[in-house]
């Protein structure tokens, strides 16, 4: 199995030349340093969940194209095992458990987190819809001027393409993410 930063570069690679864009406009357009792109596509960068959503966001693809691993039809994905992208300005990771197929735009993602710090998400790409599934712990999630105060099993549905957080509020709080473009 290809290692998780040998797929961000092949995926980087090949999404932004498939946008007609050098490395300089890719960097200036998602508000990162060219360096950081260069380091990226090297499979030298340790990226954050932030850096891989403005790219993402920026060439109009769903994050799991970056980390997305092509598994064969039955997956199973033990708990702790999967390839968590950490956030840099929250306790919060991102371990991407399903990609959609190519017809579709949908996401599944297992979310870890612990308190002292709000993730907060920068637009989606337009048509994005996110939805959540409190599985232990709590916490406050969605849009950025009206988050939820969620508890285990409660779901959450919300737009992606508008600016939006997660904070948790206890040790342990972890949450399925469902990310759809329609």
């Amino acid at each position: 199995m290809e290692s998780l930063g040998a797929r961000i570069a092949a995926a980087l690679r090949r999404e932004r030349e498939g946008a007609g864009l050098s490395v300089s406009e890719l960097a200036r357009r998602a508000g990162i340093s060219k360096a950081t792109v260069s380091q990226l596509e090297g499979g030298t960068g340790n990226p954050s969940v932030e850096t891989l959503w403005a790219i993402a966001t920026t060439l109009g693809v769903p994050f799991a194209v970056f980390v997305d691993d092509d598994e064969p039809a039955t997956t199973l994905v033990r708990a702790r095992t999967g390839a968590p992208v950490p956030s840099e300005l929250a306790p919060y990771s991102a371990t991407l458990l399903t990609a959609s197929p190519p017809q579709a735009r949908r996401d599944l993602y297992l979310i870890r987190a612990e308190p002292g710090g709000i993730r907060e998400s920068a637009p989606h790409t337009r048509g994005t819809t996110e939805y959540v599934l409190l599985m232990t712990g709590a916490a406050r999630v969605g849009p950025a001027d009206a988050p939820v105060l969620l508890a285990p099993g409660d779901f959450l549905s919300y737009r992606g393409d508008a600016p939006h957080v997660f904070e948790a509020l206890q040790p342990g709080t972890t949450a399925v993410l469902l990310s759809e473009l329609r």
